[in-house]
């Protein structure tokens, strides 16, 4: 992503901000497109709810000093991969993958790399399926690729992530022990219940997909019937 050099740092900041704004729109608009296609053809939303968010500057600056490096509209571009990021929330983990694998098809979009925290949880008990991908903004004198972080979590990880971010902002990443153990004894409940929840789905599926060929059933076996009917009512003509 190329600033021009001939701007000043406000100019530049405004610049930078601006396409990472408009990624997030391009993104957004994408997903929200695979998600009404999805619906469409499968007649099933994957996608409950997404949300987007830019870094504030005060956030900006302090992850950069928190890796060690200087505070530069360079090094924000090049070293921080987080600037932009949207989080889809689903209902059940199958979702999840079904839905990384979706925008990883699509053609414009270039994944630079993945975090899968659900195969490989943090220590603390942290779940959610992380990518960083390029979206291109086309503007007037070209194309910039931008960064975005896609954040692909179930609605019951995400309420624990909620939890543990509160957790960690309040006592500043320094919580008590009994926090944090009461804290993955939480993460292993929502890996209990996003599995009971998929297995009841699955159940839920299983019994509506029945019903439906019974119902196909019941349908054909009174057409056969009519058909029946109507040709002894000419024969007996």
């Amino acid at each position: 992503m190329n600033i021009p050099n001939s701007f000043n740092q406000v100019d530049q900041w405004k610049s930078v901000m601006f396409l990472y704004d408009s990624a997030l729109k391009e993104i957004n608009t994408k997903i929200e497109i695979l998600n009404n296609e999805f619906v469409h053809i499968y007649n099933y939303n994957p996608i409950e709810h997404i949300k987007s968010r830019l870094k504030t500057p005060d956030s900006i600056v302090k992850k950069l000093k928190r890796y060690g490096f200087e505070v530069t509209i360079d090094n924000m571009v090049e070293k921080l991969s987080d600037i932009a990021g949207i989080r889809i929330i689903c209902s059940f983990t199958s979702d999840i993958y079904q839905i990384a694998e979706m925008i990883t098809k699509q053609s414009d979009v270039t994944v630079l790399y993945v975090k899968d925290y659900i195969k490989n949880p943090k220590p603390n008990g942290y779940k959610s399926y992380h990518m960083v991908v390029t979206i291109p903004v086309y503007l007037i004198d070209g194309v910039r690729n931008v960064k975005v972080e896609i954040q692909i979590r179930t609605i019951a990880m995400d309420f624990w992530a909620s939890l543990e971010h509160k957790i960690a902002y309040k006592f500043e990443g320094n919580a008590p022990d009994y926090l944090e153990a009461e804290l993955k004894a939480c993460a292993d409940v929502v890996d209990m219940l996003d599995a009971k929840m998929f297995s009841l789905n699955h159940a839920i599926m299983e019994i509506g997909e029945r019903q439906r060929k019974e119902e196909e059933r019941r349908i054909q076996l009174e057409e056969n019937r009519k058909r029946a009917q109507e040709l002894a009512e000419r024969e007996l003509q």
